[in-house]
């Protein structure tokens, strides 16, 4: 069975496919609920990307999010409450999402176009190249909920951005400007917002040009020097980001974020 089965987009409920010059777009479409990434959107986008790749002409991705408020604003939240750590672990069994994106053979280019938040910024992070409009605003703030990154954000942020900035982030749970994730390496291009999507569909122009086989090697080249310690260090994340799911403060973080309030964290 192909790692990425075809979907007919026709019958996709929250991703939309378009393809053209051999350059797909494909936009996470949930703007009602700032494109969460639910599980219907992680099957939704695994079948994009399979349609995409067994039955288009096209040579690179295009990946956004729908509106101009989210490019994909993370985890339903309302989903976490009563989650125990095996559920967790189920939903964040690798290879998830972000493994099939970042493992994906045509170059694959995010254009963030607002906020990219927990499972949205590390889908960010899974793409090849990442291109952010000027309002855009980044970040990785699950300590607030009593958790931590599960999708990969301890891992790939700091192949981007080292281990302090990384620990910044990631404790902090502070959100940066587009330009402040370009001056950390979160994100490579910086353009106004009415310039986003020429941007992306630029870059993503020039790489339909190139061989594809090229391009499918190139990739796997980039992606070898890190790929081991990443495994790794997912396994790891998964396991942490799963036992925070048996903790009071978990609980607490996530009924203060739903009921609007100041979490109060007892570390237990």
């Amino acid at each position: 069975m192909s790692a990425y089965p075809s979907a007919d987009p026709e019958t996709l409920d929250t991703v939309r496919v378009e393809v053209e010059d051999r350059v797909a777009t494909i936009t996470i479409d949930r703007r009602e609920k700032r494109n969460s990434l639910t599980e219907e959107v992680k099957d939704d986008l695994r079948g994009a990307l399979g349609h995409v790749l067994h039955e288009t002409d096209a040579r690179a991705v295009v990946l956004t999010g729908a509106g101009d408020k989210s490019f994909v604003s993370g985890a339903n939240i309302d989903d976490f409450e009563g989650r125990t750590p095996q559920d967790q672990r189920d939903v964040l069994a690798v290879p998830a999402i972000y493994e099939d994106v970042e493992r994906f053979p045509l170059p694959v280019i995010a254009a963030i176009n607002g906020f990219a938040l927990g499972g949205g910024c590390e889908m960010a992070l899974a793409c090849d190249v990442r291109v952010a409009c000027e309002s855009a605003r980044l970040g990785q703030p699950e300590i607030n909920l009593g958790i931590i990154p599960g999708g990969g954000g301890t891992q790939r942020l700091r192949r981007l951005i080292g281990e302090g900035l990384t620990m910044d982030l990631v404790l902090t749970g502070r959100l940066v400007d587009a330009e402040t994730a370009r001056e950390y390496g979160m994100v490579d291009h910086v353009v106004p917002d009415d310039e986003l999507y020429g941007k992306a569909e630029e870059l993503a122009g020039m790489m339909a040009e190139k061989s594809p086989v090229a391009l499918r090697y190139a990739k796997e080249a980039v992606l070898a020097s890190s790929r081991q310690f990443l495994e790794e260090g997912r396994r790891t994340e998964v396991d942490l980001c799963s036992m925070c799911f048996s903790t009071e403060d978990q609980t607490e973080g996530v009924r203060a974020f739903l009921e609007k309030r100041d979490p109060v964290f007892e570390g237990r």
